[in-house]
């Protein structure tokens, strides 16, 4: 069953429309990446899903529910989802252990010695252990990044979103991050990834999506869509990665 089901979704600012009847599910362990120019609407289908941004119209389908639905508990259900950011978005008053814990103590009233103990467990998954006291001032982009990842994993969330989590790193601070999130890929994670990685898409994936002026143009497996594409503009749009 899927966990995440989307159905006819659409998405306007003004009168620019972003996304078009979007259809899109996403099974429990799968990892799907979202690939696609800048502006063709894959951030704002993420942003979309855990609803930082409001449909304008369609349905999101969570465990059989559609939580547009006016009597469903919006933020009950963000806590389901997990968000990692192109900015990180730590707090820097707190330490990376603080970081990690303040979600789950505050939002899901968990106790602090057990969260302490599950985020440690994490920071230590991704590299980032001997961190726990440090402070995000401390940090370089890419530990601030796969703190935040931590931070996304201690939530416990049926499914983490990635929002081109290695867009705003230094070049040389993009395999780390990506590391990460390949160990975690193999790890029954639920994923959805926007990305600009073309071979770490290509590599990782269950499915990819491409998408183009708001609407899913091809979605498959990466070694169909990457080797045999059937839409033309998706030929286009993968026509430098297949050369090599």
């Amino acid at each position: 069953m899927a966990i995440v089901e989307i159905q006819h979704l659409s998405k306007t600012f003004g009168d620019r429309t972003v996304l078009k009847d979007i259809d899109f599910s996403v099974e429990a362990g799968e990892v799907v990446t979202i690939i696609g120019s800048s502006g063709s609407g894959k951030s704002t289908l993420l942003r979309c899903i855990n609803l930082l941004e409001e449909p304008s119209g369609g349905e999101i389908i969570y465990r059989g529910e559609n939580i547009l639905d006016v009597k469903h508990d919006v933020n009950k259900y963000r806590t389901h989802i997990g968000m990692v950011f192109q900015s990180f978005n730590l707090f820097n008053n707190m330490d990376v252990l603080a970081n990690c814990t303040v979600g789950p103590i505050k939002v899901l009233g968990k106790d602090k010695a057990e969260t302490e103990a599950l985020a440690t467990k994490f920071l230590e998954q991704v590299g980032m252990g001997d961190y726990v006291h440090a402070h995000p001032s401390q940090l370089s982009g890419g530990q601030k990044q796969r703190v935040a990842i931590a931070r996304a994993l201690t939530m416990q969330p049926d499914v983490i979103l990635f929002d081109e989590p290695t867009s705003a790193l230094d070049p040389e601070m993009v395999g780390e991050v990506l590391k990460v999130m390949k160990e975690l890929a193999h790890t029954g994670l639920t994923m959805i990834i926007v990305t600009h990685e073309m071979e770490f898409a290509r590599e990782v994936s269950d499915r990819v999506v491409f998408m183009d002026q708001g609407v899913i143009a091809e979605q498959g497996a990466p070694e169909q869509l990457f080797v045999n594409p059937q839409e033309e503009r998706t030929k286009q749009f993968l026509e430098r990665y297949l050369r090599s």
